[in-house]
């Protein structure tokens, strides 16, 4: 057994410890964790001193529309190599897995990328991120509050129409963003719910009681916070007020300070520090260079890491996952539960709620990442040189 010292977990939630908690890890002759210890404060132990550095399992993103040129409503047969190159690309960049979003679109593309997306999941290999079960962005949305959803494809909610999208993928599902208050979307949140797939409010005009009633039904997301829906204000506290004051729904953020304001993701992470999920919402261009990118029948436009339709509307982003967590702790998040909203809290939603100790016991390290923060900011790596000897 190898031992790693002076290492620290990340948290979700504030602890009258947490920054403090220092662990040593054993990792075995085949380079498995296989022992998380806590360190009663002022030891001393042998092994390979990692200094107060964080060690995580990689990243999970719940939303992500893309990547190389490909969006996910659009897959085909044919995209399977460049899917897997993408799978690649995001391993590289610290996400073990993502919920590929499939945006608003016609039925029989939708049934076809799930398709697609069920055969990729079985042709997967170590060193790709894992295909986890989609996640439906609509059809089921508010139209005012649609932002670049194409109102053309735009649906009621009714068990039919769920039926006719994924009948027969329902196991391939594990997320549906919804608006809640429109008619018709009880039903489906019971129905979907029964299936175990995760409702997430978003692209919606729901007040506070609407929200409330939602969550009271089993909602537990909130669908990138802030952003298509409404703000929260002091005399209409809206939907994102009303699961800060719940203690079992999460909050999905975009940090790349354009969707919502430094500021203002920050005061969310402390509202509710221990629920914050951050997505990437990347889009095609993700992995591509700035420019003039096509969105389906329509023209993106990408600016550092910022798309944008024609008309000036908001679309998405193609920053990786975990940058997001850079700047939420450069924002002044600390460190332990910026990196958390993006490995923990995202597994959380999904059902897994082992504390990080647990999580990281029986994975390779090579599959964890080590995160280091100083005067450049967070950073991180992958853990493989800590299977090293200590000297």
């Amino acid at each position: 057994m190898r031992w790693l010292t002076n290492v620290r977990l990340p948290q979700a939630k504030r602890c009258s410890h947490g920054a403090q908690q220092l662990w040593r890890v054993g990792v075995d002759a085949d380079g498995t964790i296989s022992a998380v210890e806590p360190l009663p404060a002022g030891s001393v132990a042998a092994g390979i001193d990692w200094s107060g550095d964080w060690l995580s399992p990689a990243g999970v993103d719940l939303q992500i529309n893309g990547g190389l040129g490909l969006a996910f409503p659009e897959l085909t047969q044919a995209d399977l190599p460049r899917l897997e190159e993408l799978l690649e690309t995001l391993w590289a960049d610290g996400v073990e897995a993502i919920c590929p979003t499939l945006v608003t679109c016609a039925v029989a593309p939708l049934r076809q990328a799930l398709a697609v997306l069920a055969e990729a999941r079985e042709r997967h290999r170590p060193g790709r991120c894992q295909l986890l079960g989609a996640h439906l962005e609509g059809p089921f949305l508010e139209p005012s509050r649609r932002g670049a959803h194409p109102e053309a494809h735009l649906c009621a909610p009714s068990l039919e129409a769920l039926a006719e999208r994924i009948g027969g993928f329902e196991a391939d599902i594990d997320l549906v963003t919804l608006a809640p208050e429109l008619a018709g979307a009880a039903e489906l949140i019971d129905a979907l719910r029964s299936q175990g797939i995760v409702v997430s409010l978003g692209h919606s005009a729901a007040n506070e009681s609407q929200a409330e009633a939602a969550f009271a039904a089993g909602v537990g997301m909130v669908t990138h916070a802030l952003n298509a829906m409404a703000d929260m204000h002091r005399r209409a506290p809206g939907p994102v007020a009303a699961a800060c004051l719940r203690d079992d729904v999460a909050l999905g953020l975009i940090a790349d300070g354009v969707h919502v304001a430094p500021s203002m993701a920050l005061l969310l992470q402390r509202l509710a520090p221990g629920r914050l999920v951050l997505v990437s919402d990347a889009l095609a261009p993700y992995g591509l260079a700035d420019g003039e990118h096509r969105w389906d029948e329509r023209v993106l436009l990408v600016h550092k890491g910022t798309c944008r339709l024609a008309d000036g509307t908001l679309a998405g982003v193609t920053l990786p996952l975990l940058e997001g967590a850079r700047r939420l702790a450069g924002w002044g998040c600390p460190a332990g539960q910026a990196i958390a909203a993006a490995t923990l809290t995202p597994r959380q939603v999904l059902g897994d709620h082992r504390p990080a100790a647990e999580m990281l016991l029986g994975i390779p390290i090579t599959e964890t990442l080590r995160w280091h923060q100083d005067s450049s900011g967070l950073n991180w790596q992958r853990a493989a040189a800590a299977q090293k000897a200590a000297p």
